[in-house]
C-alpha cells in the first residue's frame, strides 16, 4: 500500500468516525426533544384510573384509550374555540402579511427623505418590553369599547416588526438591476412587487406565515385579557378554563388528549411547509443569494 493511498485511508476513516459521532448526538438530542410530546401522546391514551394507579411512571401502556379525547371535547365546547382560533389566527395573518409585504417593500426599495433614520426608529421599538405594549393596547382597546370582540383580538397583532425587519433584508437580496430594469418598462412599483419580488422571496414570506400562524395559535397573554365571554375564547383560554374547573387537575390524561388535539394542526402545517422554511433559512444564509 503507497503512501497516498494509507493517507487516503485514514482520511475516509477519519470521516466515517465524525459522521458516525454526528449522527448518534443528533439522534440523543431528537430522543430528548421528542420524548415531551411522546409523554404527552402517551399519558393522553391512558385510562384515567390506570394514571393514578401508577405510582412510578410507565413509559408505556397495555391499554390505550381514546376516551380521553372524548372527555376533553365534553368538559369544555372546544369545537367552538376552535372555531375562534381559526378565524383569528386566518384573518390576522393575512392582515399581517399584507401590512409586512407593503412596509417592507417600501423600505427596501422606495426612496423616500428620512427613509434610514425612520427604519432605525422602526427597528428601536423591538427595545419596548411587550409588558408595556400589552398595557397600551389593553387601554386603548377598552377605551374603544372593542373587548369581547374578534377586532378587539386581532387589531394589536396585524404588525411586527421583526418580520417587517427579515423580508426587508431578503427584498434587498433581489438585484436592484432588476428593478431599474423594471421601471425602464413602465411597470408599476405594485406590479414589481407582486410580479417579481414576491415569488422570489417566496420561501421567506412563507417562513414568515408560519411563524405567525403559530404566534396566534399559541397566544394565550392578550387573548386572556382582552376576553372574559366565552363565545370569544381561544384554545388556550379552553385548556386554561379545564384546570379552572377543576376537570384538568382531577383528570390529567384527559388534559393531555386536549394539548394533543391543539397542536396537531401546528404539527400538520409544519410537515407540509418544512421544505420551505429550510429554503427560507439557507436562501438567508447565503450572502448574495
Amino acid at each position: 500500500m503507497t503512501q497516498f493511498e494509507l493517507i487516503g485511508k485514514k482520511s475516509r476513516t477519519g470521516e466515517t468516525v465524525r459522521k458516525t459521532a454526528t449522527y448518534v448526538l443528533l439522534s440523543i438530542w431528537a430522543l430528548i426533544v421528542l420524548f415531551p410530546f411522546y409523554w404527552m401522546v402517551l399519558t393522553s391514551l391512558k385510562s384515567y384510573s390506570a394514571y393514578n394507579s401508577e405510582y412510578v411512571p410507565k413509559l408505556y401502556t397495555t391499554a390505550p384509550t381514546l376516551q380521553n379525547y372524548t372527555d376533553a371535547f365534553t368538559a369544555v365546547p372546544l369545537a367552538r374555540y376552535f372555531g375562534n382560533t381559526l378565524i383569528f389566527t386566518l384573518v390576522t395573518t393575512a392582515v399581517m402579511l399584507v401590512v409586512t409585504v407593503l412596509a417592507a417593500y417600501a423600505f427596501a426599495r422606495l426612496r423616500f427623505r428620512g427613509r434610514n433614520l425612520l427604519f432605525t426608529l422602526f427597528l428601536a421599538l423591538m427595545m419596548i418590553p411587550n409588558e408595556l405594549v400589552i398595557i397600551t393596547n389593553f387601554v386603548t382597546i377598552t377605551d374603544w369599547n372593542m373587548r369581547n370582540t374578534f377586532a378587539g383580538l386581532i387589531l394589536p397583532s396585524v404588525t411586527s416588526v421583526f418580520y417587517i425587519y427579515l423580508l426587508k433584508e431578503s427584498f434587498e437580496q433581489v438585484p436592484e438591476e432588476l428593478y431599474k430594469a423594471a421601471k425602464v418598462d413602465g411597470t408599476s412599483d405594485l406590479k414589481y412587487l407582486t410580479k417579481v419580488m414576491i415569488p422570489i422571496c417566496q420561501p421567506t414570506i412563507v417562513t414568515i406565515v408560519i411563524l405567525k400562524v403559530i404566534e396566534c395559535w399559541n397566544s394565550y397573554v392578550w387573548p386572556r385579557l382582552i376576553t372574559d365571554d366565552a363565545a370569544y375564547f381561544l384554545v388556550s383560554n379552553g385548556i386554561q378554563e379545564i384546570r379552572e374547573n377543576g376537570f384538568g387537575r382531577e383528570n390529567i390524561p384527559a388534559m393531555m388528549a386536549a394539548v394533543v388535539v391543539i397542536s396537531i394542526p401546528l404539527i400538520i402545517l409544519f410537515l407540509i411547509f418544512h421544505k420551505k422554511i429550510m429554503a427560507a433559512v439557507s436562501r438567508g444564509g447565503t450572502k448574495g443569494a
